[in-house]
């Protein structure tokens, strides 16, 4: 508004200037036009004296002043309705402060009250006109004016704000009608597998507090596998596909999973749960990742946005293309091992066929083929091993070793069929037909393609991440960083070996290390991947092994080999650590250092009779870069520090000493 003597200036010439043009125009009117010399004393106070011109003068004057005063009071309402109005929008309307409001607001004049020519053309006298606008600025003086009213009332909105917005953050949730939908978890890990598992607990054990989810396509919580291709086969339970629990070699009963259904909350309190959790989706699949947004998409369309995540989505076991191209009946009839549904089908298959064939001669095939012989001890079942090499384990281990592993798994009544190539495979007359491409034929009612793994990279598209063009998976640093808050760990991870270069594992060990360190890494740990991992793999009760580094038959191989006794059994090994997984009684602790022998390097004898125990030891450039122990059991921290070590040796006759093998 504006202040009495602005408003009179402007307004006092304006009066003057329309009070002498009305009597210019009266006279005018009463002299039909002929000019009237008005005397210029009377210009601007009017004529002095008392006729007819006189009187129309003062009925013109007092119009113009009743019209500005009537004028200006309709401009004053109209400005005290508006900011009545618009102090009852603010304060009756607190979800709209909360949805727009986040800072304070102030109330502008409306155009109407600005814009000053609509007063000063309204003529008026001075004491009227000063006498109206005098009232005004003492009336806003002492009362409150109803633009502070509406900051302080936009105030409390803004900072009610605070609290739903750590709500979509997934800290705290309030409202159960949004707590029912997870749409956030502070950390993220796709995958339901050991590697999950072990970062999950390994965040809870850094971050007390942390929220964890866990996403899953399979419908089980999260378990082991080894046992699928192990100790699961040798129990006498009948329910055993059901209760999945197993007895190791020492007689210990446990379950598959690692944790029962109680240590886990539900999704839907994940948000909610005070001192955090560790929640699980079965049975939804992430098929989208957005990096940039931190958020991924499930196939049900459900979006899950994160802080950090970590990919462990394992690997897809691999298939023959001679078996996708056979068609649906054999692809029916067609196992690929992975997952405890494929343990329960082809436990249920070993009871009701005639005949399963297992290709591949690795650690599952091997494994497998054992495990399912002891089943033709029960029955009439016959079982069938082929693979292209030219003995079992043929990739891994050195040719010496490799036959004798395939005798062993004869004599375990497995029926070995080697240097095998697949041409085809047919569905006639209620069988499989495999043909090999020697002319060799094979029919059997069953097969088991365990032909290795491929790791499951499908997000890689999507998020914009780095496959490994030379071992796949995605490709991560030191750290198991693929981006600065996205992690890799267990068979999809391809990291950065400190010590033995870029490399790819899929063994559980591994996957219990990488998950660790990622959990550790995603709380701030900021470590380095400098663990050995080992894997393991038993042929039955009596024959096993434990490895560690690049173990790869193209190396150069030196094997240390002693008798073995009763006690260097897989069996026997489980009684003395009290668990069937062997990796989890592994320690780091110190090794003795190796200490080379002065005597010239001499050539190693192997028994080719019998390898009952013994060392292996894998050499790239001269230094061992790998380490098999053969039946040799609790001696891994030894063989971490050989390999940590990174020295040439000139006698490892002097180096299989350290392992103890020559003890009774």
């Amino acid at each position: 508004m504006l202040s009495c003597r602005s408003v009179w200036k402007n307004v006092t010439p304006l009066v003057r200037a329309s009070s002498t043009l009305c009597r210019q125009n009266v006279r005018r009117a009463l002299n039909n036009g002929r000019p009237i010399r008005v005397p210029t004393a009377h210009m601007s106070m009017g004529p002095a004296g008392v006729g007819k011109e006189k009187q129309v003068y003062t009925l013109l004057v007092g119009t113009c002043i009743v019209s500005g005063i009537l004028a200006y009071r309709t401009v004053k309402n109209d400005q005290r309705r508006h900011e009545e109005r618009m102090a009852r929008t603010y304060t009756s309307k607190p979800s709209e402060d909360k949805a727009g409001l986040s800072q304070t607001s102030t109330i502008s004049p409306a155009p109407e009250e600005t814009s000053a020519p609509e007063v000063p053309e309204t003529p008026s006298t001075p004491v009227a006109v000063e006498a109206s606008l005098s009232e005004e600025p003492q009336d806003q003086l002492t009362q409150p004016s109803p633009a502070p009213a509406v900051e302080s009332g936009a105030e409390a909105p803004a900072a009610e704000l605070a609290q739903p917005q750590l709500e979509s953050t997934g800290e705290s949730a309030t409202d159960p009608t949004t707590a029912k939908q997870l749409s956030h978890a502070p950390y993220l890990l796709i995958g339901g597998g050991t590697a999950s598992f072990a970062a999950a607990r390994s965040i809870r054990a850094r971050d007390p507090n942390a929220r964890v989810l866990i996403v899953t396509d399979e419908p089980d919580l999260p378990y082991m596998r080894p046992p699928l291709s192990k100790e699961l086969w040798f129990s006498d339970e009948p329910s055993v596909t059901e209760t999945l629990r197993f007895k190791q070699w020492n007689g210990k009963e446990r379950s598959i999973y690692f944790q029962p259904p109680s240590f886990y909350i539900d999704a839907e309190e994940l948000s909610s749960a005070e001192n955090g959790g560790v929640a699980v989706l079965t049975g939804k699949k992430v098929i989208q990742m957005d990096v940039r947004g931190n958020k991924v998409k499930l196939d049900d369309g459900t979006e899950i946005s994160y802080n950090k995540c970590l990919i462990a989505t394992g690997g897809v076991p691999r298939t023959l293309q001679v078996i996708e191209r056979a068609g649906e009946e054999v692809m029916k009839r067609t196992t690929l091992f992975r997952k405890i549904n494929d343990f329960k089908s082809l436990e249920k298959v070993s009871r009701n066929a005639k005949s399963i064939t297992i290709i591949g001669g690795g650690f599952l095939g091997s494994e497998l083929a054992c495990a399912l012989s002891m089943k033709s001890n029960e029955s009439d079942l016959e079982v069938i091993q082929m693979f292209p090499e030219k003995g079992n384990m043929g990739k891994v281990l050195p040719e010496y070793l490799s036959n004798w592993t395939t005798e062993k798994v004869k004599n375990e009544g497995v029926k070995v069929i080697t240097e095998a190539l697949v041409k085809s495979v047919t569905y006639k007359e209620d069988a499989l037909e495999i043909q090999l491409k020697d002319g060799r034929m094979v029919r059997t009612d069953h097969i088991v393609a365990a032909v290795g793994l491929e790791p499951n990279v499908d997000l890689a598209k999507s998020a914009g991440l780095e496959v490994d063009s030379d071992f796949g998976g995605f490709r991560v640093n030191a750290e198991l960083q693929a981006r600065s808050n996205i992690w890799v760990a267990g068979d999809a991870a391809c990291f950065y070996d400190i010590r033995l270069g870029r490399r790819r594992v899929e063994h559980h060990d591994h996957a219990v290390v990488s998950g660790r360190l990622a959990g550790e890494n995603m709380t701030g740990a900021n470590k380095p991947y400098w663990h050995q991992s080992m894997f393991w793999s038993d042929l039955g009760p009596d024959v096993g092994y434990e490895a560690i580094g690049i173990v790869d038959s193209s190396l150069p191989t030196v094997g240390v080999f002693a008798k073995a006794s009763a006690k260097d059994t897989p069996k026997a090994a489980t009684e003395q650590s009290g668990t069937g997984i062997r990796s989890e009684s592994e320690t780091e602790d110190t090794a003795v250092n190796p200490v080379a022998s002065p005597a010239p390097a001499s050539t190693v004898e192997h028994n080719k009779d019998n390898f009952g125990k013994g060392v292996i030891f894998y050499l790239r450039d001269k230094v061992v870069v790998g380490i098999i122990l053969w039946n040799v059991f609790n001696r891994m921290p030894i063989a971490r520090k050989i390999i940590k070590d990174g020295e040439e040796h000139t006698d490892l006759n002097e180096v299989a000493k350290l392992f103890n093998i020559h003890e009774d």
